[in-house]
């Protein structure tokens, strides 16, 4: 494979006690190419090969469900660390702090890449702040934002003939490296990722949105069990259940992409191996590869991609004309969040967002579009989607968040016939979902997860 890599400084080599990889976005130890670049780096240098993760309990937006999630994984991943002779430094505080305190015996620092704002600002203050050479390395992607296009793309189908004719150079295994000088017995000071009760408590991190480990939990070992399971009982209905919310036939794999728990590059190399029907591998692969890098083709090159005015020109024109038009029905961001509203299929979807922090990709366009519908304004929508999606969804604050909420508003999307309230953005009613899906037995579903999950009931 070939490593994509940016300097992020111009320090020249110093002396060091170990090269220090920088975990941050990438929380793995499978297959993650800054790790192997850093492991390779640590054996041209003869030096041993330390990790370090800043653990911060101010980190936008998350609450209990999220670090949750994520402690869980990097427990998995210190274990795994340590089988490649890696010792995992977990230190609380601020992320560039972190690392620039570990710096000063360094002698370079290799670390993965962030797209969003503040992952951005971490990065250049290390690379600002350290004294030696700072590597990063491309890691969340299967295809680098830069290397398909230079700009804002429109659409999916315009960023896929792009994506697809590079798909192939870049589904490279990452090479196996074995450390030559292990850290794994070095005496850094840092936590212990195995206790999670006493890091939570450390953190005092918001605790009103429950973890969901009972259900999903974290962890590259998690993730590959899952995959198998749904290549041997859902690839062969994927392309056909793509809009079937009463069906399980979904992978799960977004929550351990968001948390860099799971490789986007090995998840669609082994689609691609599986047995099945080429259809359903195109249909995921699309998923995985074109949609997915489309929301961080978004984020990298819309500064404000978490605000509406990030929104194409037309969608925010066609809005405004319908601003004051009048809503059926109005409910304060409270009563949606607690799923008060007339829609029983609105109010299962966001029972399942509440009780499970996941929820059908279908359901999830379907919830979007009515809070817009039911809101003051646009722009009150546009906040109360991010916020809900933000504080419920283990995969919330993602690239792929900015852009599924920007979506509901016409992102990535074209003008359709106009209508009220919608003006020329796409609209989704409940009797659609009635046309295309079984949506009762979706219903159905969600009260008996719920239920089990010991969630409250699905409102009418």
């Amino acid at each position: 494979m070939e490593f994509h890599t940016r300097l992020l400084n111009d320090r020249p080599p110093k002396a060091g006690d170990f090269v220090l990889y920088w975990m941050q976005q990438a929380q793995r130890a499978d297959e993650n190419p800054a790790l192997a670049y850093a492991m390779i780096q640590a054996n041209r240098l003869a030096l041993p090969l330390v990790a370090v993760f800043g653990l911060t309990g101010a980190y936008p937006e998350a609450n209990l469900r999220h670090y949750t999630f994520m402690l869980e994984g990097l427990r998995d991943t210190a274990a795994r660390l340590a089988d490649k002779g890696i010792r995992l430094v977990l230190r609380i505080g601020d992320p560039e702090r972190v690392v620039l305190d570990l710096e000063k015996r360094a002698a370079l620092i290799v670390c993965d890449r962030g797209y969003l704002r503040h992952q951005h600002r971490w990065r250049q203050a290390v690379g600002t702040g350290a004294d030696c050479p700072v590597v990063e390395v491309e890691t969340d992607l299967v295809v680098p934002v830069e290397v398909v296009s230079g700009k804002s793309e429109y659409a999916a189908r315009t960023l896929r003939p792009k994506i697809m004719g590079l798909l192939d150079r870049f589904l490279r295994p990452v090479p196996e490296v074995d450390l030559d000088s292990p850290s794994v017995d070095m005496v850094l000071a840092g936590e212990d990722p195995a206790d999670l009760g006493g890091l939570l408590a450390k953190l005092k991190v918001d605790g009103r949105v429950a973890p969901v480990s009972h259900w999903l939990k974290g962890g590259t070992g998690q993730a590959q069990q899952r995959l198998e399971r749904f290549i041997a009982r859902g690839l062969g209905d994927y392309a056909a259940h793509g809009n079937q919310p009463q069906t399980d036939d979904v992978s799960m794999m977004s929550p351990y992409l968001h948390f860099g728990q799971i490789s986007p590059v090995w998840l669609a190399r082994r689609i691609r191996a599986a047995a099945g029907d080429e259809a359903d591998k195109a249909a995921y692969i699309e998923q995985l590869v074109v949609r997915r890098e489309l929301a961080f083709n978004f984020v990298h090159y819309n500064s404000a991609y978490d605000g509406f005015d990030s929104l194409p020109a037309w969608a925010r024109e066609t809005l405004a004309v319908h601003a004051a038009d009048p809503r059926t029905h109005l409910y304060t961001p409270a009563q949606l969040e607690a799923g008060q509203t007339h829609d029983p299929y609105w109010n299962a979807a966001m029972a399942e967002m509440r009780t499970t922090g996941f929820m059908h990709n279908y359901m999830r366009m379907y919830w979007g579009k009515q809070v817009l519908a039911w809101s003051d304004s646009p722009r009150a929508a546009f906040t109360t989607l991010l916020e809900l999606n933000n504080r419920y969804f283990l995969d919330g604050r993602d690239p792929n968040s900015y852009a599924g909420v920007a979506w509901i508003f016409g992102q990535h999307d074209r003008p359709w016939p106009e209508r009220p309230v919608f003006g020329k953005v796409r609209s989704m009613t409940a009797a659609g979902l009635r046309r295309k899906c079984d949506i009762d037995a979706y219903m159905r579903k969600v009260a008996a997860r719920a239920g089990g999950l010991g969630g409250s009931d699905v409102s009418d």
